[in-house]
C-alpha cells in the first residue's frame, strides 16, 4: 500500500496517520477489529484442543456443508462460485460476511479472487492441521496478500474486508500476525 493509504487505515483505526506501520499502529489496528467482534466471541480459541472440542476432527467432511454464494460475485480463477464448503458451525456467519462484502466495491473485488475454504492440510511449515482442515478458514485474493507478505506495507487487503470478518468475530492473519492477509478464520 502507499503510504496516503496507510494513513487513511491510520486515521480511521486511530493511529497517528504518518504513514509509517509500526507497533502502535498494529495494535491500534487489533483494537479496532476487536471492538468490532461480538461479546462474548462465538469462535474457540486457536489451541488444537478448543478447535478439536468446538469443530470436530480435522478433516471430519461429515461436518461441512455447501454454502451457496449464487450471484454474490465469488469467482475462482475468473469462473463463477456456485458453493462454498465449509463447517456448518461457519456457515451462517461466512454468509453474512461474503453477502457484506458483496455489496462494496473492496469487497467484490476480494471476493472476484476467491482461493479457497475447506483443505485438510497442515498448517504451512508445520504439523498441525489447518484451519482450512476443519473447513473454519477463508483464503482471499492471494495474488496481492501473500503468505509471507507484510500488511499493510506490501499486502493490500482492505480494511473494510477486515473490518467484515471482525463483525463476525473472525480473525484476519493481516492484522493479527502481520503477513497471510489472504487468510480469516473463525477463532478468538
Amino acid at each position: 500500500m502507499t503510504s496516503t493509504e496507510i494513513k487513511a487505515i491510520q486515521s480511521k483505526i486511530g493511529a497517528i496517520p504518518d504513514g509509517f506501520w509500526g507497533p502502535k499502529s498494529i495494535a491500534a489496528c487489533q483494537r479496532h477489529l476487536r471492538s468490532l467482534m461480538p461479546s462474548p466471541n462465538p469462535w474457540p480459541k486457536s489451541d488444537q484442543a478448543s478447535l478439536t472440542k468446538f469443530y470436530g476432527a480435522a478433516g471430519d467432511e461429515s461436518q461441512l456443508v455447501n454454502l451457496s454464494v449464487i450471484g454474490l460475485g465469488v469467482k475462482y480463477e475468473g469462473a463463477a462460485v456456485r458453493t462454498i464448503r465449509c463447517h456448518r458451525k461457519v456457515a451462517d456467519s461466512l454468509k453474512r460476511v461474503i453477502v457484506e462484502l458483496s455489496g462494496t466495491p473492496e469487497g467484490r473485488a476480494v471476493l472476484a479472487e476467491y482461493a479457497g475454504c475447506y483443505n485438510n492440510r497442515p498448517m504451512r511449515g508445520g504439523s498441525l492441521p489447518s484451519l482450512h482442515a476443519r473447513g473454519a478458514a477463508i483464503d482471499l485474493d492471494p495474488d496481492a496478500n501473500d503468505n509471507l507478505v507484510s500488511w499493510p506495507v506490501a499486502a493490500y487487503m482492505p480494511l473494510v474486508v477486515m473490518e467484515a470478518f471482525a463483525r463476525e468475530g473472525w480473525l484476519s492473519a493481516g492484522a493479527f500476525w502481520g503477513r497471510d492477509a489472504m487468510h480469516f478464520q473463525a477463532t478468538q
